[in-house]
């Protein structure tokens, strides 16, 4: 199961390639592990971070688990406020990692059998394009429990502010440590 971030700025990809299910929680650990080693890197004074994400899936915009685990693992953990704009069903086409990341992948490996993990992960690292895309590629071996519940009280201890534009897929969620007022 892959799960890509591409930083626009930079033309750069990286894909967490998991042998278990594409959670939440998964995402989150991947944003997370991004945040920890690839965000020093090339902003090293980031306060925030805005992900761009599809309405569905592991990071869709209904699920507790996901905004749960952002509040936890990135915006308490590392301090960083998070802002998510969903795109509405149907339009992830207009997602830039469609198109200028996984697009790309899928050109590399056009044809290859992808009988192993190390044959995947090489095929991912292999893909570049003339603009510049570099994309780096990891295994995540841990295993991700399908199903987690998140209670109400867990979701009304989370500092998320809805925006005023599409209040369901787009807000900010804000270090706890730092409590945001509505």
């Amino acid at each position: 199961m892959p799960y890509g971030i591409y930083d626009l700025h930079y033309n750069r990809g990286t894909v967490y390639l998991g042998q278990s299910a594409d959670t939440p929680t998964f995402a989150v650990d991947n944003i997370a592990q991004w945040c920890q080693t690839e965000l020093p890197e090339r902003f090293p004074n980031a306060t925030h971070l805005m992900i761009e994400a599809d309405g569905g899936g592991s990071n869709g915009y209904r699920s507790r688990v996901w905004k749960r685990d952002l509040q936890d693992k990135v915006a308490d953990a590392l301090g960083l406020t998070v802002t998510v704009c969903h795109y509405p069903t149907g339009a992830s086409k207009w997602n830039p990692i469609e198109h200028r990341l996984f697009n790309e992948i899928s050109k590399t490996w056009a044809g290859c059998p992808l009988r192993s993990f190390d044959d995947v992960l090489s095929y991912i690292r292999d893909t570049k394009t003339r603009t510049g895309l570099s994309v780096q590629a990891h295994l995540v071996t841990q295993t991700y429990e399908k199903g987690v519940k998140v209670l109400d009280e867990e979701m009304d201890a989370l500092n998320v502010q809805s925006h005023d534009v599409c209040p369901l897929w787009n807000y900010t969620i804000y270090p706890r440590s730092n409590l945001h007022s509505t």
